[in-house]
């Protein structure tokens, strides 16, 4: 008898068991933080009008509705240095624009006036390491909303319609190195010249000297 009662007992934990258990199945879902992402966003740098841009575009996938913030943020590191450049606020979850490369500025008209890594003493341009110096070497950047993500940069590239520091400044150091390296391949050149030419004299004396003893 004792051990039919321990039987039905335990059947009848089993039965009421089952029923907790197929709910807690059926009311679990995933965590739709996982699913937050930040997939399809970019960043580039450009040079325009002689001023280092960064472009950009912020998608934020998020199908839970669980994002805590809409505000983006570009972070920008070289390991020892950081700087943040506020992007703004992400309107039906998308962004899009354009803000200065740290340490550039421009005027009311959009000239430029700063770069970073130069710095104007007693009115000409000289570079430091000072005004975010540091951006122009190798760096790291993510952008960040609620999730963030690593996005590819560097410094814009100077092309000859595009300068990506004072033009004055740059074309003058240019011109400097040309100059060097030209005096230093004339230098160069001169003495190569010179010593063919004592050669061809030490054999013309030579050779004038053997015709007169064969004369003799």
């Amino acid at each position: 008898m004792l051990k039919k009662s321990l039987s039905a007992v335990a059947l009848a934990g089993a039965l009421i068991a089952m029923p907790m258990a197929a709910n807690a199945a059926e009311s679990y879902t995933p965590n739709p933080q996982s699913d937050l992402s930040l997939a399809g966003t970019v960043a580039a740098s450009e040079c325009l009008g002689d001023v280092p841009w960064i472009s950009y575009k912020v998608s934020m996938d998020d199908p839970g509705d669980v994002a805590t913030s809409s505000t983006a943020v570009l972070v920008m590191s070289d390991g020892a240095n950081s700087v943040t450049v506020p992007l703004g606020e992400l309107v039906d979850d998308s962004l899009s624009g354009r803000v200065l490369w740290p340490g550039a500025s421009i005027d009311a008209a959009g000239n430029p006036t700063g770069w970073p890594g130069w710095a104007q003493q007693d009115g000409a341009w000289v570079e430091t390491t000072g005004n975010f110096a540091w951006t122009r070497g190798e760096i790291s950047a993510v952008i960040v909303v609620d999730p963030e993500i690593g996005v590819p940069l560097s410094y814009p590239q100077a092309t000859p319609e595009c300068a990506t520091g004072p033009r004055g400044a740059v074309a003058a150091a240019t011109e400097d190195e040309a100059a060097l390296a030209m005096t230093g391949t004339d230098a160069a050149a001169l003495s190569i010249a010179l010593g063919a030419a004592g050669t061809l004299l030490a054999g013309g004396v030579v050779l004038l000297a053997r015709r007169r003893s064969a004369q003799r």
